[in-house]
């Protein structure tokens, strides 16, 4: 835990920046300590314009680097910050200066253990970009074969010192989650140490670069047979814990209208691209870029769609992205109570929470948006809009489902500054409409039926056999268990043999329906 004797500047120093920015006024949205928020504010610090969330932002990026990643971390979190405010961390630019090409020419060769000049024959002294955690220069690989050509690379290398700088950081966010849980019951629900861990964890992740590079070449398995999305190749030679390498990609940012006007590209059809691309990562693959902006998206020369920074990813299960399917379809056919139903079903609404009252409270909110025309709906607003009844409803939500909230929002800002009269999510319908007939219609459900009694049937020899494991051992007196007890054992061990016999029968019968309606 930190210091106590370090504690109190630490915590001075935040309190002083924040009341520079005006940054508290996003701690009275949040309703976190108003009491001492309230004196702070009282003890001076002028007031700013802006959005409370905007504050936050140039607060955290003065603050340094932990700051900066913890601003973006919550940037996911809408149900923890309300849905402006995370579209304001958002914007939270993760630019610092450069550190020396010294610092990276050293931690380039300690990593990979060879001199600089062996690995490549031109490296750029001078970074592409500088973030918190990391900075890049592009390079020309030397080759062993003298006849093969170098090739052009993008080179990320961690910080000197980030990881210690991190440590204690985490530290301090970890004190003040722990004083939260204490101290405010109104914000428990929220789980502040759970959050803090989950942050530590993501921090970590793209700390090791091995990792980001595992991702991309996840991702590139995934499209390799897809002309229209590029991820960098990684050049594992020369990656390693704190430096990876990877093919250089160059284009034209994906939200440069004029730009990419003036290079003769279709807007609607990289829009159409860009639609598929996140429907394939998100319901195809349940694997999908997780910090995805124009900043890290091109449009390469021939149209095609490139993207870089892998160190944030979100998984989503099959059984979640079932459960999405089954609230869109819900939704869209304006049925609250299956809607409402489906959520219960996937775990979202505790045990005891009215269903009719929610399905209601899911009235109120989908309603108003099926009013406008359909350029101008937003899902992922509308998402935003259901988490929020989080707090009325005490829902539990999964933060891979915030981070494609956040990641929807993204794309659907980036769609309309190209075309304010398309709806991204339409030009993905054929796509929804295959996934939705191959995965949620007649012939998949029996699927689904005909595994579930398969794993049933898998699970059955190994309960059988405990269970005469356990009748043995009571037989012979290793347990005492009264008699009726022994007697209920073996009652149920016929039972089972007899469920056994029913499954047998079910799968039979399943099979023969099966074959009626696919042959």
């Amino acid at each position: 835990m930190i210091t106590t004797l370090r504690l109190p500047f630490r915590l001075l120093t935040i309190a002083r920046v924040l009341r520079r920015h005006d940054a508290l006024s996003a701690a009275e949205a949040l309703g976190v300590y108003p009491t001492v928020v309230a004196l702070l504010r009282r003890l001076g610090g002028r007031s700013r314009e802006g959005r409370p969330g905007q504050k936050l932002a140039d607060a955290l990026a003065e603050l340094g680097p932990s700051f900066i990643k913890f601003g973006q971390f919550l940037a996911t979190r809408a149900d923890l910050v309300g849905e402006q405010m995370a579209l304001d961390l958002s914007n939270l630019q993760d630019r610092l200066p450069p550190f020396d090409f010294k610092d990276a020419k050293a931690t380039i060769e300690s990593e990979l253990g060879r001199p600089l000049d062996q690995l490549f024959t031109q490296f750029d002294k001078q970074p592409i970009s500088a973030a918190s955690i990391a900075q890049v220069h592009f390079a020309l690989t030397r080759e062993e074969d003298p006849d093969t050509p170098p090739r052009e690379v993008a080179v990320k290398v961690l910080r000197p010192g980030i990881e210690a700088a991190f440590e204690r950081d985490m530290q301090l966010f970890y004190y003040l989650a722990y004083l939260v849980e204490r101290t405010q019951p109104r914000l428990r629900r929220f789980k502040p140490v759970e959050v803090v861990r989950l942050f530590e964890t993501t921090v970590q992740t793209e700390m090791d670069l091995r990792m980001e590079a595992a991702a991309a070449s996840e991702l590139g398995e995934h499209f390799q047979d897809d002309p229209d999305y590029h991820v960098p190749e990684v050049d594992w030679e020369r990656t390693a814990r704190r430096v990876v390498t990877q093919t250089r990609l160059s284009g034209i940012r994906l939200d440069d209208r004029e730009a990419l006007l003036a290079a003769g590209h279709d807007l609607r059809e990289i829009l159409r691209k860009s639609s598929a691309i996140f429907f394939n990562q998100v319901f195809r693959d349940g694997f999908f870029h997780g910090d995805q902006h124009p900043g890290n998206m091109f449009v390469l020369p021939d149209g095609s769609i490139g993207a870089v920074d892998f160190g944030v990813m979100g998984r989503l299960d099959h059984r979640t992205r079932t459960f999405l399917a089954d609230m869109l379809l819900a939704t869209l056919a304006r049925d609250y109570e299956r809607l409402a139903a489906v959520q219960v079903e996937a775990g979202y609404l505790p045990a005891g929470q009215p269903m009719d009252l929610y399905a209601q409270a899911l009235r109120a909110v989908c309603e108003p948006i099926f009013g406008r025309p359909l350029a101008r709906i937003s899902f992922a607003r509308l998402l935003g809009q259901l988490f929020r009844l989080t707090e009325s409803f005490n829902l539990s939500v999964q933060p891979q489902l915030v981070l494609l909230q956040k990641n929807m929002l993204m794309a659907e800002g980036v769609s309309r500054r190209l075309d304010p009269d398309l709806n991204i999510w339409v030009l993905a319908e054929p796509l929804i409409t295959e996934w939705m007939r191959q995965y949620r219609g007649p012939q998949a459900r029996a699927r689904e039926v005909s595994l579930s009694l398969l794993q049933g049937l898998e699970r059955l020899p190994a309960t059988l056999d405990h269970m005469e494991s356990i009748i043995r051992q009571a037989s012979e007196g290793g347990l005492r268990l009264h008699p009726e007890t022994i007697a209920a054992f073996a009652e149920v061990r016929r039972q089972a043999a007899t469920t056994r016999r029913a499954y047998l029968l079910a799968l039979v019968a399943l099979l023969i329906a099966l074959g009626a309606v696919f042959l």
